[in-house]
C-alpha cells in the first residue's frame, strides 16, 4: 500500500455524518474531533489522536459514515483506499474476514445504543 498524505487545517472537516465511505485515513500527526448530530447542533463525542486510524468502520463495512470528524488543530493524515485495504484481505484467510466482520457488527450494534 502507498498512502496518500492529506493536510487539514484547524477546524476543517474530513467527513460527515452520513456520507459514504472509499477511504480510511491514519492521523500522522494532530487532533480530530468525533461529533454526532443533535438536532441543528453538533456535539463532541470523542478525540482522535496522532497514532490512530479514521473512518475505519464505515470503510470496512460500507456503511454511511456513522459521525462527523474534523480537525481540532492542524493535521496530516494517510490516506489508505479501499482498493488497496481490500487487496490484502484478499489474502488473509476466511476466519480473519469473518472476524473483522464480527467486531464491525458489535461496534455498530453498541454505536447505535449511544445517546447523546
Amino acid at each position: 500500500m502507498n498512502p496518500i498524505d492529506r493536510k487539514l487545517v484547524a477546524e476543517e472537516y474530513l467527513m460527515r455524518e452520513g456520507e459514504e465511505s472509499n477511504e480510511m485515513y491514519y492521523l500522522s500527526s494532530g487532533t480530530m474531533g468525533v461529533f454526532k448530530r443533535k438536532g441543528d447542533a453538533e456535539q463532541q463525542i470523542g478525540t482522535i489522536y496522532s497514532g490512530e486510524l479514521v473512518g475505519e468502520m464505515s470503510f470496512l463495512d460500507g456503511e454511511p459514515r456513522s459521525a462527523t470528524v474534523k480537525a481540532i488543530g492542524d493535521c496530516e493524515l494517510k490516506v489508505i483506499p479501499k482498493e488497496a485495504l481490500k487487496k490484502y484481505l484478499d489474502g488473509q484467510p476466511k476466519w480473519y474476514k469473518a472476524l473483522v466482520q464480527t467486531l464491525l457488527d458489535r461496534l455498530r450494534r453498541a454505536n447505535q445504543r449511544v445517546r447523546i
